[in-house]
């Protein structure tokens, strides 16, 4: 089956391209015989390829070490039977300011851990928490954090104990350390300190899978060791531990690490609001009550006032009868 369609679209956009040129111009898309005649020479599966198709059973590295049974037709459950759990542990209703955004972790960390190349570290355990504690801490509901928390993370069928041991071995062995004996740990692969040991199973692992909370305690690390969080400082850093130290791709990694303070940025920018207007709102309150108490002070004054006169004309009165 031959990619014609392909092509014609392609040559389609090509002569769009010189339609929007200026008249007389000499520009040209170049290479275009050599690329309509590479793209009528591509084969497409065919549709008996596709009917014979079996899932795991390709002959690549890829599909040997993912293709076996505990995979291949597994029950996953859906994003909507996560999201179905969480609601169910929460037990409550999830303050609208947050829903959209507690809705997100749940359905990404959900993906994220049902991915067959998934595998939990402490770095990754240090990393989700951050990331909730960065966008729960102001939950207005008091107690309501950490209760979020535990549902969500049991939502997505993880032990909330291993991940919080996780992070504590992680924070108590990075604490004093230096930026350069994270980067030695990381490069080494050393089993004998646990960021070491996480970074040796990452170098190994041909199919390893980033995710955004690996990345985040990536950033929390850095912060330990004193790296100024900011996000210029720390996009050069990432991509130094990623791509150097660790062998893998940094852009994505760097993209989160944006993303973190960006989102950090909008978060602590909504506090200072939220406590300027709970300043005013106060200041009004005292101004209502203020007045209110001015009000009250007037009327006791009036009525002593007239409490006076009331007493100075029975008094009037009294002397006025006893004349008589």
């Amino acid at each position: 089956m031959k990619l014609e369609s392909a092509t014609v679209l392609l040559l389609f956009a090509a002569s769009s391209i010189d339609a929007f040129t200026p008249s007389g111009s000499h520009f040209r898309l170049a290479g275009t015989s050599s690329l309509r005649d590479t793209l009528m020479n591509i084969e497409l599966p065919t549709i008996e390829s596709q009917i014979a198709y079996q899932p795991g059973a390709a002959d690549t590295e890829f599909a040997r070490k993912f293709g076996g049974p505990e995979y291949v037709n597994a029950d996953i459950r859906t994003v909507g039977e996560a999201m179905t759990a969480f609601t169910k542990d929460y037990g409550l209703s999830v303050n609208a300011l947050y829903k959209n955004m507690v809705t997100d972790i749940v359905g990404t960390t959900h993906l994220n851990v049902v991915n067959a190349r998934f595998k939990r570290d402490a770095i990754w355990s240090l990393g989700i928490l951050t990331t909730l504690d960065l966008l729960l801490k102001n939950y207005p509901e008091p107690g309501m954090y950490e209760k979020i928390t535990s549902a969500l993370l049991q939502s997505c069928n993880i032990d909330e104990e291993a991940v919080r041991a996780e992070a504590k071995i992680i924070e108590e062995w990075t604490a004093g350390k230096t930026r350069e004996e994270i980067e030695s740990a990381l490069k080494s692969g050393d089993k004998s300190n646990p960021i070491g040991s996480i970074a040796g199973d990452i170098q190994q692992d041909e199919f390893w899978m980033y995710s955004r909370y690996f990345g985040i305690g990536l950033v929390k690390i850095m912060e330990t060791v004193g790296v100024e969080m900011d996000k210029d400082e720390v996009y050069p850093v990432m991509e130094n531990w990623m791509s150097t130290q660790l062998g893998k791709a940094h852009l994505t990694a760097c993209n989160d690490s944006d993303l973190f303070f960006k989102t950090r940025e909008k978060l602590d920018m909504m506090e200072t609001m939220m406590k300027e207007i709970e300043i005013r709102e106060k200041k009004r309150m005292a101004e209502r009550l203020e007045k209110k108490a001015e009000a009250a002070l007037r009327s006791v004054e009036r009525e002593e006032k007239m409490q006076k006169e009331i007493e100075i004309e029975a008094e009037q009165n009294r002397e006025r009868v006893a004349s008589e």
